[in-house]
């Protein structure tokens, strides 16, 4: 094989590859909606003399579940701010198939009602 012959199979292969990732990540953006939590402690949890093992061991199990959502690519950025428990808020924007799949998904801490969040519709891309 010469080198011009080798450099055109490698470019004719890089098209297809390119073609097929684009085609790809074309068709994981349809199967997907970007939503947002944006966390905020409830007043009674607000003082943190109220914090029990319960509580402590929700909120374990949360970053547990989001640390996995991140491994797994669903999660685009999570954080929180870093004032006193009432004024502190969090904030986790995510992917998922519609808005029933990110219900769903709600933090387990928003179940256990130590956090609030309205859930909005699906970000507009």
């Amino acid at each position: 094989m010469t080198i011009r012959t080798r450099r055109s199979a490698l470019t004719l292969l890089a098209s297809v590859l390119l073609a097929t990732g684009t085609a790809a990540c074309a068709q994981a953006l349809e199967r997907s909606q970007q939503f947002i939590y944006v966390l905020r402690v409830v007043p009674r949890f607000q003082d943190p003399r109220e914090w029990t093992e319960r509580e402590n061991s929700v909120i374990g199990q949360h970053f547990d579940r989001l640390k996995k959502a991140i491994e797994q690519g669903q999660v685009v950025l999570a954080g929180r701010t870093t004032e006193a428990l009432a004024a502190t808020f969090g904030v986790v924007i995510f992917e998922a198939a519609n808005m029933e799949a990110a219900r769903e998904n709600a933090p387990i801490a928003v179940a256990a009602r130590l956090w609030t969040t309205p859930l909005p519709p699906p970000a507009k891309t």
